[in-house]
């Protein structure tokens, strides 16, 4: 007899690789962006977040941001850190992926350098002067996260001169392995030749005794005499 289900938990019906099975898919589904306190908006300057700069050049900061569950509204600014207060020096906001940035906000020596096509909001900083020097702060919120803020820091250092790297190091071996490799190419062309040169001369000697060996042949054995005619009688 079957046992009754009506008003059972469905689950509790279910075998345990089942019940295993439909956990982990579950997960899945609700993990990501759905977890709790995961960031579904990521803002990110790269991989290196600092690059030093010559006084009086331009400087492109970057920056990037990634949302999982999309993004309405977006808020983000760009802020100097001097001391322990943040300056203003970009603000603006972008409506959704299809639309470009509204600025609110602009000092006069910076340039919106991005697109919100790719999610760029990176920005240039025209003229820079030893004062630059510190950390930026690139800063995103998000209404449909509740507003939750999201920043990242790039670091600028303003020098007088770059420094020189020394290449010695890096010439000699780059030298030693040329010379390595041009010695092995020559060696292989001139084993080839060698080789090449041998089988040529195997070719000419085998040629020569075999000539040999034919002209004996017709000339019958050394030493013996031709057959002579014999004169015919009148």
């Amino acid at each position: 007899m079957k046992p009754d289900r009506t008003g059972s938990s469905l689950w509790s019906w279910l075998r345990p690789e089942e019940r295993i099975f439909k956990g982990l898919l579950l997960t899945l589904l609700l993990g990501g962006c759905w977890s709790p306190g995961a960031h579904s908006l990521e803002v990110s300057v790269g991989k290196v977040t600092s690059v030093e700069a010559l006084n009086g050049s331009d400087v492109l900061l970057p920056c990037t941001f990634s949302s999982c569950i999309g993004y309405e509204d977006l808020l983000f600014r760009w802020s100097y850190k001097r001391n322990s207060t943040l300056e203003l020096m970009f603000e603006a906001t972008i409506k959704g992926p299809e639309y470009e940035p509204r600025i609110l906000f602009s000092d006069y020596r910076v340039q919106f350098a991005g697109t919100s096509k790719s999610n760029n909001i990176s920005i240039i900083l025209f003229n820079v002067d030893f004062d630059d020097s510190g950390q930026y702060i690139c800063y995103a919120k998000n209404p449909k996260e509740k507003n939750r803020v999201h920043r990242a820091t790039y670091t600028l250092l303003v020098v007088s001169e770059m420094k020189v790297v020394d290449k010695t190091l890096t010439t000699i071996i780059v030298s030693v392995v040329g010379g390595l490799i041009g010695f092995l190419v020559v060696f292989l062309l001139g084993k080839k030749l060698i080789l090449f040169a041998i089988a040529k001369s195997r070719e000419r000697k085998e040629c020569l005794v075999s000539s040999s060996g034919i002209d004996n042949t017709e000339n019958g054995p050394t030493g013996s005499k031709g057959n002579t005619k014999q004169t015919s009688k009148a």
